[in-house]
């Protein structure tokens, strides 16, 4: 059931869990994704990197396939499908082409063009039904060719932010995309409890966003929650069990097996552990019989 993020992140956030936000880059990603979020009763939200929409032949297939896929699997939990760290121009592509929701990403503007853009673009994606998250500070590690140093967000600039309606905020709290370092630091969570009582109170609970879910470990994920995240992404994670459970399948020579070369059992071992995986992430979550 293709939805907004709204209300599921809303819920979530009252809730006290989170709503994973697992890219797509193919029907098997997707597909993957879906039925497992169908199995668990848990809602779910479809990411789609501007570079995956492209390598995808646009955001108009993208839709077109997540609302077939969508319809002919009988989903009925929700699900949004939403833009992952849109420019200003891809957030109107993804709102022509059926998105349910996007993210506008402009943390790497100066503060006044960030609020201005965002401005409109909420204006146009409320006035079209759809969700719309907002970025401050940076997210560390590369997206897409966009490098991030993963500066922790400024308190006062996510008031700023979340005031002009944004319906969730991801704020940079020492998170970044991809494999994290052995040195990393981890989470800020003086940062994120800032930010937390900021979003609060007069502009409500506004559900906080949580870049770079994968490698962050349990006990930081579940803090983050406790501060006020409702949406965490996993991107990265799933990749590398897809790549593994395919380089096995290939290393153990069942390629070469009848027609194991055929793509619909290539491919297999790769979808089972993207299932696997999104399992483990909703439990660890708390999305599980959420729908």
């Amino acid at each position: 059931m293709l939805v907004n993020a709204k209300e599921m992140l809303d819920k979530a956030r009252a809730g006290k869990y989170a709503v994973g936000q697992f890219n797509i880059n193919n029907l098997e990603w997707t597909k993957a994704v879906l039925l497992t979020a169908q199995e668990l009763n848990s809602p779910v939200i479809l990411g789609v990197s501007e570079g995956a929409g492209k390598y995808m032949t646009g955001f108009e297939t993208v839709a077109a396939m997540v609302a077939a896929m969508d319809k002919s699997l009988g989903i009925t939990v929700p699900v949004a499908l939403h833009l992952d760290h849109g420019t200003y121009e891809g957030c109107y592509k993804c709102i022509k082409a059926g998105f349910t929701s996007i993210m506008f990403d402009g943390s790497h503007f100066p503060i006044e063009e960030n609020v201005a853009k965002t401005t409109e673009l909420v204006n146009v994606a409320h006035g079209m039904g759809m969700s719309i998250e907002a970025e401050v500070g940076a997210i560390g590690g590369e997206e897409d060719g966009v490098i991030g140093k993963g500066e922790c967000a400024d308190p006062a600039e996510c008031e700023m932010i979340a005031k002009l309606g944004v319906d969730f905020l991801a704020a940079g709290i020492g998170n970044i995309h991809g494999v994290y370092p052995d040195n990393w630091e981890g989470l800020s969570f003086e940062t994120l409890d800032a930010i937390n009582k900021k979003l609060t109170g007069s502009i409500g609970e506004v559900p906080l966003v949580l870049h770079g879910g994968t490698g962050i470990p349990d006990d930081q994920i579940k803090k983050a929650i406790s501060l006020g995240v409702a949406k965490i992404n996993v991107n990265t994670e799933c990749q590398l069990v897809f790549a593994d459970a395919t380089r096995s399948y290939i290393e153990a020579g069942k390629d070469k097996q009848g027609k194991g070369f055929d793509p619909r059992k290539l491919l297999a071992p790769g979808f089972e552990a993207i299932k696997a995986k999104v399992k483990e992430k909703m439990e660890l979550f708390g999305s599980v019989g959420k729908a």
